[in-house]
């Protein structure tokens, strides 16, 4: 089915507070608090540029997405502008690309949920929270995009206040020289112990494999285009303000850490932000902080749901999925692909029950999560770079222009190619970057499939007309891009009137 002026049409029903909360939460992952121990352990005080480094590099790719979305407000996702500037094959990778990633990373957080929930109930089954954790995000997220929206603001509350309090509470114990485990707290503990990059070059560069699954969720805001109020206000402000938050997020709250204590003494298996407030003295700080990670991994499973719902519709009303999973419901929100994402949730009930593989599993699912990230970032570049190449007009008009120009996206993929050799220095991550491209085999086959089916050319069309489109006056509209072409059997000069 095609999104036509008759079918109901997606609810604009998150504000700027609400997209400006979204990515927050999307820029702070359970990665950092629970993987920072990992990556200070291997990389010392250098993690700081690693952190530093990424949200540079992602912050571009961020600002690319930004103006391509705002080119053309009938664009609902990366996946919408991928597909008119790629290529229908661009829309299918990315699509299924994206839920794939946000299933893979909602299963760890599904087994994540039921160990932190078992930190108050050791006796409770694992299976029961995982179970009701998935059941209560499907329920929010069934009711109204409002509701998704009000319950991600609050759990971002909760991460931010978290940071925050460490912040200040680190702080306070560096200028009080405060003493524990024959350390002192200082900020010369940064440089005191080897230096700033103690573990050499190979451990700066093993920081980045780990660093940057903390930054999925980061393009967030790119599939909440269709139900923002006023996004041509909002988006930019919510992109804009993402140098600040990894300022003050992760290069603030990790400076504060290894000033605290030398970076040596951190574990890899555990979260550095309990035991700041362990060392603080705080009473209850280890349930206070397993709260805190517990609802940033609700977060982000909730984020998942919300996201791989909105990117099945969109292929459905391409025909690269069902069309069963284009139908909203009375609430404005798709049911059925919420439901369909819900059941490869499952799956995480499935890895209680691995024992000791579980955190073998954690390794490469996450990594796997990252590489399939990285690729529906690629994407959003390869799609800028045409954009500028094909509509020169659209850039010259637009207000929210990639700085750079068209020089960034080059070095922003040649720095995903430096993560890819990364990730081949290390035994668990290059298994999962051998696994990786068995997806996008699968996937290839999958596009051939759909692309054979009877009235697939004809649906895709159909959808087309309506998304791949830039306004000429109050009642006609173009066709832009090789998907329309391919698609509807015209030229990129066709117009079309669409009420």
């Amino acid at each position: 089915m095609s999104d036509t002026s008759s079918s109901p049409k997606l609810e604009r029903g998150l504000s700027n507070r609400h997209i400006q909360l979204i990515a927050i939460g999307g820029a702070i992952g359970t990665g950092l608090f629970m993987g920072s121990g990992k990556t200070i352990s291997v990389a010392g005080p250098s993690v700081i540029f690693v952190y530093m480094v990424i949200g540079f590099m992602l912050f571009f790719v961020m600002r690319a997405m930004g103006e391509l979305l705002l080119s053309n407000l009938n664009y609902k996702t990366f996946a919408d502008f991928a597909g008119d500037l790629l290529g229908p094959w661009a829309a299918f990778f990315t699509g299924w690309t994206y839920w794939f990633c946000w299933v893979v990373t909602g299963i760890a957080d599904v087994v994540a949920i039921a160990h932190y929930v078992a930190f108050w109930w050791g006796n409770l089954p694992l299976w029961i929270p995982a179970l009701a954790c998935i059941a209560l995000l499907l329920v929010l997220n069934l009711a109204t995009v409002k509701a998704f929206g009000e319950t991600e603001f609050w759990f971002s509350m909760i991460k931010i206040v978290a940071i925050c309090a460490l912040i200040v509470v680190g702080l306070v114990m560096v200028i009080t020289s405060f003493g524990h485990n024959d350390a002192t707290a200082s900020f010369n503990n940064l440089w005191a112990d080897g230096g700033m990059f103690p573990t050499g070059f190979m451990g700066f560069v093993a920081g980045f494999q780990i660093a940057v699954f903390a930054f999925v969720g980061i393009e967030l805001v790119g599939t909440t285009a269709a139900e923002t109020k006023d996004p041509e206000k909002t988006l930019p402000k919510a992109i804009n303000s993402i140098p600040i938050r990894i300022l003050i997020f992760y290069v603030g709250a990790l400076i504060i850490l290894m000033a605290v204590q030398p970076w040596r003494l951190f574990s890899a298996g555990e979260s550095p932000f309990v035991g700041m407030f362990a060392l603080a003295g705080l009473a209850g700080a280890a349930g206070i902080i397993n709260f805190v990670v517990l609802t940033s991994a609700t977060s982000s499973a909730n984020s998942g749901i919300y996201s791989t719902s909105r990117m099945i519709r969109g292929l459905a009303l391409e025909g690269d999925a069902p069309k069963a999973f284009a139908q909203l419901s009375e609430n404005k929100v798709p049911r059925n692909a919420l439901m369909f994402s819900c059941m490869f949730l499952l799956a995480g009930v499935v890895l209680l029950y691995s024992g000791d593989s579980v955190m073998v599993a954690f390794t490469l699912v996450t990594t796997v999560a990252a590489l399939c990230f990285m690729f529906v970032w690629s994407i959003i570049l390869v799609s800028y770079l045409v954009y500028r190449k094909r509509r020169p007009h659209l850039h010259a008009q637009s207000k929210f222009k990639m700085p750079g120009g068209t020089f960034m996206p080059y070095v922003v993929l040649a720095f995903f190619g430096f993560i890819l050799w990364a990730l081949t220095t290390q035994s668990d991550t290059l298994s999962a970057l051998l696994v990786t491209p068995l997806w996008f085999i699968g996937l290839a086959i999958g596009y051939r499939v759909v692309r054979r089916k009877p009235g697939h050319v004809a649906l895709r069309a159909a959808h087309v007309a309506k998304v791949a489109v830039e306004k000429e006056d109050a009642g006609a509209f173009r066709i832009h891009g090789p998907a329309a072409t391919e698609a509807a059997g015209e030229s990129e000069k066709q117009t079309v009137s669409i009420d």
